[in-house]
């Protein structure tokens, strides 16, 4: 006997229109019988997954060849739709060893089903693909290949950690917090303090385009850079950038580019000497009788990687004790909520309008819970950074 001829078993056979619970009419006089691989006498059942699967799709296309014959569209495209559930009756025996969740869940979508609750069934099914695909996470996860893939990852992670400056550096007269934190493990946002010669302190934040390795590497290039060029004796800050901007040039890809704000700070003067070369503008926030004046350090210049030969022009600010410098990249502004609305410029600076006489630390807080708080629960997309200095008051150099 061939593996696909139907076996009658009269006392065991079930007619499918009722099993199905369907409120079509059939063709007077036809009786669609529904075979289960449970309906076959034992001798007669092949035990591997494969001639399971065998008689899974020869009742799917014995039956459907039965109701086509009966030109009754409408109940060919109700069978069409729960055939899948002979197909997975088939496939269950073959992961129940492993996936006991699944399975289990599979039966209550099914049952859902029989009973007509496509709402409930549906629900079930987005719990049943969540349950398998969390499976395959872990699956993927345990191999050895993605364990030794985790371990260079968390190795590079420890290099780019060493890349930033140490929390325990002091600024002049200074108070500063930082923040920084990747959307995958490593990125490409930037921030660096260098002493200079004279007193002098350079500080710089940067968002490197892209995420991941590829940013992460092209941001080590872009401080290598930076370092190099201000630890040099130089006496214009445009200059300095331009050469910082044909190194990177020169040395990345034709689609990588960088946003770069670099400033170099003297405490005695409290003078900041900047070039914003197309990084998002840091803001300084300076309490006034009870208000907030804000100033916005403004690019003025197109991103650093573009184009090698650019000219780069500095600008001038000068801090008052009580300032608050804040800098920050876009992944903070642009955190998305579940209906992908971006929090925005214009809640931050309302934030920061209201964090008068609060410390440098308590202001990367109040931020952060604020934007986690916008998020609510929806994964990070960008990396983010915040440098964030405040001068302080009765403290002279």
């Amino acid at each position: 006997m061939s593996e696909f001829t139907p076996v009658l078993a009269k006392t065991r056979a079930s007619v499918a229109y009722s099993r199905l619970s369907l409120p079509y009419p059939i063709m007077e006089g036809l009786l669609v019988i529904h075979f289960t691989a449970d309906l076959l006498p034992h001798e007669l059942l092949p035990t591997s997954p494969r001639y399971l699967d065998a008689y899974a799709n020869h009742d799917v296309k014995f039956h459907r060849s039965i109701l086509k014959a009966s030109q009754n569209d409408a109940l060919l495209r109700v069978w069409d739709t729960l055939a899948l559930d002979l197909r997975i009756h088939a496939a269950v025996g073959k992961i129940s060893k492993h996936l006991c969740e699944v399975v289990e869940s599979h039966q209550h979508i099914i049952g859902a089903l029989e009973k007509g609750r496509g709402r409930e069934a549906g629900v079930l099914l987005r719990n049943h693909v969540e349950t398998f695909l969390e499976y395959l996470k872990k699956s993927e996860s345990d191999s050895g290949f993605h364990r030794a893939l985790r371990k260079d990852l968390d190795s590079a992670k420890d290099v780019q950690q060493a890349f930033f400056p140490p929390q325990t550096l002091s600024i002049p007269c200074i108070s500063c917090e930082t923040f920084y934190q990747p959307a995958r493990g490593i990125g490409g946002d930037y921030y660096d303090f260098i002493s200079l010669q004279g007193g002098r302190w350079g500080i710089a934040i940067g968002d490197v385009s892209g995420k991941g390795i590829g940013a992460a590497l092209i941001m080590a290039g872009l401080q290598a850079s930076l370092r190099a060029q201000a630890l040099r004796p130089h006496l214009d800050l445009g200059t300095l950038i331009g050469d910082v901007n044909r190194l990177v040039y020169e040395s990345s890809p034709a689609d990588f580019f960088a946003s770069l704000f670099y400033a170099e700070y003297e405490p005695a003067t409290r003078v900041l000497k900047y070039v914003n070369a197309g990084h998002n503008s840091p803001i300084v926030v300076r309490p006034q009788n009870g208000s907030c004046e804000m100033f916005h350090l403004k690019s003025t210049d197109m991103p650093i990687g573009i184009s090698a030969d650019r000219l780069f022009a500095p600008t001038t600010f000068r801090l008052a004790a009580g300032d608050v410098l804040v800098a920050y990249t876009d992944g903070i502004t642009e955190a998305q909520n579940y209906h992908e609305r971006v929090w925005g410029e214009e809640k931050f600076e309302s934030l920061l309008r209201s964090c008068g006489g609060a410390t440098s630390e308590q202001i990367i807080e109040c931020i952060l819970e604020e934007v986690t708080a916008f998020a609510n629960g929806q994964p990070q997309r960008d990396d983010m950074t915040l440098v964030v200095m405040t001068v302080q008051e009765g403290c002279d150099v």
